[in-house]
């Protein structure tokens, strides 16, 4: 197949050097004074050719759009479900050197954040605008009708592909998409919101948040795909084999037309699908346990300078016990998650490996940017206290026992098995913090590690960067590295202004002054702000508790910290500065009040099942307070 591909390729170079030939004396041309900032670029104005004969004639220069002279290829990497300390480079326990290779050879950034949950986050980051102006407030599938909620993409938020594609790019995406509304998902259309309306003429991969890594239901377009009948197949290796031939095909043909690739892979999200090899690496690697796994990592942090000297380890959560309280079976459960999760962790850093070396075996890996973000949110907690055989289980509000789970052990990973790992694992790898995925009020729940590699573009190498950024930077940083201005108008529709900043400025200054200072933080009633280094926040709901804390309207268990002088956020200063923390929960709500957030919805559960939401919404009607309303 491959071989009569190649031919196929061939053939059409064959041709398109011919039509080379043809039009030499036609070039295209680009108009001078062209206005990128309406989108599709409008062609000149030809006015009508009067002469009869067409020897006589002259005929006008081709339009073609291009993209500017010297615009970089761009590679967008994007982890799931990883936190801060889930890398290498980060001070974590497993090695990530396709990782490392991108921050030695540019620089990374130890103080980048999501918003907490994937969804959101994805819409996010290839917008350049917060994820409730994208209508993503949490994850599709507990969408509402609420403005901020709906789960639906407005077309006046037009993700960076599409703007790059106007502009004379390639684009793709590979992996995970979760970006479409579950109503629109289907067969059926509409197709709007799909990847190949989104911008990307090629995707390959899922829509949903997650899909069974040894058989995923898969589309290549909008059109599903027949997985081959291979017992070694594993969605992560096809994806990078897409990925890799879109790629050196795209250079064969047009070798000067920049690319913009989102390479999306679901892992390290559960289910935790990983093959034997790989995990036997891990044998017996964490029987020392999460609580002085978190000691490791701090003290690598702090050595390697990801973190300041002195840095302290935040409390673990109530809700997480104490390794050395365990059961010698809760014990061998526990290692054995872990031990597959970080086989996930090293296989998927090989694959990007894969796909690097084959940007670099087209010869322009040095006029490539890339941008490698490494999780979409903290490290995942859903496995709750024991992880989970089926994850079904956590959707169904059903707690495995360790004796069930047990009887597995030796199919944890295989294609039997569906699995998570136990949340005790996910607060150490979002070391130095104390919460995790899903939680918007916490580092430990947004920050993860970011690098940056674009030689043509960043002098410096290895270097640490430590402005405050979000997922909303990304955008404009291509942008800016492109040479393109913002648009205006995209197909018609105005469009509203992105609320990230590039990350340019900060490529080889250190000790730029930031210019991201504000940005507020919300996710199923977590919520925060951050402004000028102080950060504002309440913790409304940890992952595996089944009901919010307290009602919404409680501002009692607001807290304040210092980040610039506490980076684990172990200090609160809400009682010696009442002041600030009033002015920043002001603040908060002005930021809400600007982005769609309100109101907001703590409900989680309760939106995955209509019948339940809207015996809920009775209930609140009714006078009966959110909080205490159980989860189904």
């Amino acid at each position: 197949m491959k071989k009569h591909f190649l031919a196929i390729a061939g053939l059409t170079a064959v041709m398109l050097v011919n039509c080379d030939i043809a039009v030499a004396k036609n070039k295209s041309k680009q108009p001078e004074g062209i206005d990128r900032t309406v989108l599709p670029i409008a062609e000149p104005k030809i006015e009508p050719i009067t002469k009869l004969d067409v020897r006589d004639a002259k005929a006008p220069p081709r339009f073609e759009v291009k993209a500017p002279a010297g615009a970089p290829n761009v590679l967008l990497v994007l982890l799931d479900d990883l936190g801060f300390a889930g890398t290498s480079t980060f001070g974590g326990p497993v090695p990530t050197p396709t990782f490392e290779q991108i921050a030695n050879e540019g620089v990374r950034y130890n103080n980048f954040h999501t918003t907490a949950i994937c969804a959101p986050t994805r819409a996010a980051i290839k917008s350049g605008r917060n994820h409730h102006v994208n209508n993503m407030g949490g994850v599709i599938e507990t969408a509402t009708a609420f403005p901020g909620n709906t789960g639906q993409i407005p077309k006046n938020v037009t993700p960076v592909a599409e703007m790059l594609r106007l502009n004379g790019y390639a684009t793709a995406a590979f992996g995970k998409w979760h970006e479409t509304a579950a109503w629109e998902a289907s067969m059926a259309g509409p197709f709007d919101r799909w990847p190949t309306r989104q911008g990307f003429d090629k995707f390959y991969g899922f829509l949903g948040g997650e899909t069974n890594q040894w058989a995923p239901f898969i589309y290549d377009g909008t059109k599903p795909v027949e997985l081959p009948n291979d017992p070694n197949y594993h969605f992560l290796t096809d994806m990078t084999d897409q990925a890799v031939a879109w790629i050196k095909y795209q250079k064969a043909l047009t070798p000067d037309k920049p690319f913009f690739t989102y390479f999306a892979p679901g892992a390290v999200h559960a289910p935790h699908h990983v093959p034997k090899d790989w995990i036997a690496r891990w044998q017996g690697k964490f029987d020392q346990g999460w609580d002085k796994l978190r000691e490791e990592i701090l003290a690598r942090q702090i050595e390697r300078g990801v973190v300041p000297a002195g840095t302290q380890l935040a409390p673990r959560p109530d809700g997480i016990p104490a390794w050395d309280t365990l059961s010698a079976d809760e014990k061998r459960l526990y290692t054995r998650q872990m031990e597959v999760f970080s086989a996930f962790i090293e296989m998927t850093d090989h694959e990007v490996g894969r796909l690097i070396k084959a940007i670099e075996d087209t010869g322009q890996l040095d006029n490539t940017l890339v941008l490698f973000v490494y999780g979409d949110n903290g490290t995942s907690a859903e496995g709750g206290r024991n992880g989970m055989f089926n994850e079904y289980t956590f959707f169904n509000n059903v707690q495995e026992q360790v004796s069930d789970i047990l009887t597995h052990l030796d199919q944890w990973g295989g294609p039997e098995t569906y699995p998570h790992m136990a949340a005790g694992w996910a607060v150490a790898l979002d070391t130095p913090y104390q919460w995790t995925k899903a939680v918007a009020s916490d580092h430990g729940g947004t920050k993860v590690g970011m690098a940056v590699r674009w030689p043509k573009g960043i002098k410096a190498k290895g270097e640490q960067r430590t402005q405050f950024h979000h997922v909303i930077d990304v955008a404009p940083t291509i942008l800016e590295a492109a040479g393109l201005p913002e648009p205006k108008s995209v197909n018609g529709v105005v469009q509203r202004p992105m609320d990230g900043v590039s990350m340019a400025y900060s490529f080889d200054d250190a000790k730029a002054k930031d210019r991201h200072t504000t940005q507020y933080f919300e996710m199923f009633g977590n919520r925060a702000i951050y402004h000028d280094g102080w950060f504002a926040r309440t913790i409304h709901k940890a992952p595996w508790e089944p009901k919010p804390r307290r009602p919404l309207d409680d501002d009692s268990a607001w807290e304040l910290f210092d980040t610039r002088t506490d980076f684990s956020l172990t200090h609160d200063l809400a009682k010696q500065n009442p002041k600030k923390l009033k002015a920043l929960q002001a603040l908060f709500l002005k930021e809400a009040k600007k982005n769609n957030v309100l109101p907001i919805d703590d409900r989680i559960l309760e939106r995955l099942n209509l019948k339940r939401a809207v015996e809920s919404t009775k209930q609140v009607l009714a006078g009966i307070p959110a909080a205490a309303i159980d989860a189904p």
